[in-house]
């Protein structure tokens, strides 16, 4: 620092501390109070660092009371950090062990914590370094305090501004990173929720929409998982289809894949108008991170359809065991390995070849196929890929566009009551067939793969607010009594302490266990993978009713 920089910044410091005491000195003050000073010096010192480009200290907003830092540093649209202010005389060196700051620690790479006076920064969760401009003391003289450790602010200041969002170029990179931001999204909606004022209205309304259309056993605090998730998983489904180009929260929504209404609804609502205002910071935060990452870099990794573990899929599984691994194991939420899915899937082809006398196999247009826990669609991709790799192997390739409009999309289906899984599930198929197969979705297309609860046959409530909830468990509740499925497929997942035990399924079991109720432990029969199993041959009966 020069002698003009050093003169240039202690002008600053100097304005800075006396609007502080003058503050501090009327004793009537809230910590809100010295916000627009602390604003004006981080704005003007970004002057020293940081040539042509717009520099803001952006006040977060906090008339929701929840646990948002105060301050985000913004260099266009880029966020350099975050910082988190309490009233002259806090102690910080005992405020920094609160969980409020461990949770901002975790959250935010570059964190500034102060009292106005003392600064300490945060650099990935760990403390670097400290300054003080002066003693909590000076503020009880008449007259303002003189700066101190100039130099040392001035090099603090700088090492601040200097930071970038990483370039992230490994799924479990990136994966790891959202986690993070993930539980502190599940955080704040859950404060926002709980509050039950006006800004939670939208959440109350969700969560009804989804209880009484979806999941009837829908507590808030999975609700607010399941919110948090599909944020961070709808930005990754965006950011991936739009490659190199730049999301915003503006025009995230457009590159949703597969021509889904339920998907670009639900991810339009969820970062819309109507989400809470202490969220669309941390979506800012999460678009920031997706905006620097090299995404061809991790979807080049391996081969979408045919590789042993697609970057997609193996994104969610790390994802899932960084953000809450004793949910990924209480849902079942773990791969079929791909060797078995691949010779479930060629058996099968094979059966249906010989057996049905279905020349093409899963290739043969009209032949019905379920999946009803899918999951991301591994076994779907699957079985679709060996379909379109019988045309080639008979050289009618030139009939692939025709077959997967024909027949892939009209006769696939496959049901999930997971809604992150869902998300990835329709990236997925997306992503085989514009990239693999080459297939252009024209209006009107998509692959069917619906959220609902396979084992639930209730007619659907009629929502307001998510309308195409309502039509999208109608359509699976006409697939599900209506349409002649010829072969169900698929690894449903095991939970001995099932919590579908809707009248519907309880039904199919009681037939299913009259033989046997005598037996002292029959309680693994109420297991959901068992459940599943029994339904598969009433999902076939329709077949023989309806169709072949």
């Amino acid at each position: 620092m020069n002698k003009a920089e050093t003169a240039k910044l202690l002008k600053i410091l100097t304005t800075y501390l006396k609007e502080i005491h003058e503050i501090y000195a009327k004793r009537d003050f809230s910590e809100g109070s010295f916000y627009a000073s602390l604003e004006d010096l981080f704005e003007k010192c970004s002057h020293f660092f940081i040539t042509g480009e717009k520099v803001k200290a952006l006040v977060l907003p906090k008339k929701t009371d929840v646990g948002i830092p105060d301050f985000c540093i913004r260099k266009n649209d880029e966020i350099i950090g975050h910082i988190e202010a309490k009233v002259p005389d806090s102690n910080l060196h005992e405020i920094e062990k609160s969980e409020q700051i461990q949770r901002y620690r975790t959250a935010f790479p570059s964190l500034i914590v102060t009292n106005f006076l003392e600064f300490r920064r945060y650099r990935n969760g760990e403390f670097v370094e400290k300054v003080e401009l002066c003693s909590p003391a000076a503020l009880h003289g008449l007259k303002a305090p003189i700066p101190e450790n100039v130099d040392a602010f001035y090099a603090f200041i700088r090492e601040f501004y200097s930071f970038s969002t990483p370039e992230i170029k490994t799924a479990s990179g990136l994966a790891i990173t959202l986690a993070d931001k993930t539980k502190f999204s599940r955080n704040i909606l859950k404060e926002v929720l709980e509050r039950r004022d006006r800004d939670s209205i939208p959440l109350e309304s969700f969560y009804a929409a989804f209880r009484e259309t979806l999941i009837g056993s829908l507590t808030e605090d999975k609700f607010v998982d399941l919110y948090a998730q599909t944020i961070t998983y709808g930005l990754f489904a965006a950011k991936i289809m739009a490659g190199k180009e730049r999301i915003t929260k503006a025009n995230a929504w457009e590159f949703i894949p597969g021509n889904v209404p339920l998907l670009s609804q639900i991810f339009h609502t969820f970062v819309g108008p109507d989400t809470p205002e202490a969220m669309n910071w941390i979506i800012e935060d999460i678009l920031n991170v997706l905006n620097k990452t090299d995404i061809e870099a991790i979807t080049r990794a391996k081969a979408a359809t045919f590789g042993t573990r697609d970057p997609i899929v193996h994104f969610y599984d790390t994802f899932l065991g960084e953000y809450n691994p004793e949910e990924r194991a209480k849902l079942g939420v773990y791969y079929t390995p791909p060797e078995v899915v691949d010779y479930i899937v060629k058996s099968i082809h094979k059966l249906l070849k010989e057996k049905f006398d279905k020349d093409k196999g899963l290739a043969e247009e009209g032949l019905k196929l379920l999946d009803p826990a899918a999951g991301t669609l591994t076994f779907i991709i699957r079985a679709l890929g060996r379909a379109l790799l019988e045309l080639q192997d008979k050289r009618l390739g030139g009939m692939i566009p025709s077959n997967i409009k024909n027949h892939i999309l009209s006769d696939f289906y496959a049901f999930e009551i997971q809604v992150v899984p869902y998300i990835i599930g329709h990236l997925r198929v997306a992503m085989s067939l514009e990239k693999v197969w080459d297939y252009e979705f024209e209006k009107g297309d998509r692959f069917q793969f619906y959220l609902t609860n396979t084992l639930e046959m209730k007619e659907p409530e009629q929502e307001l607010i998510l309308r195409q909830l309502t039509e999208e468990a109608q359509e699976a509740k006409r697939v599900k009594e209506k349409e002649p499925i010829l072969v169900v497929l698929g690894n449903p997942p095991y939970s001995v302490s099932s919590e579908n035990k809707s009248d519907f399924i309880e039904k199919l079991m009681e037939d299913y266990k009259r033989d046997v109720k005598t037996e002292k432990n029959i309680q693994p029969l109420s297991d959901d993978y068992i459940k599943f199993i029994r339904l598969a041959p009433r999902y076939l009966s329709v077949g023989v009713k309806i169709g072949n």
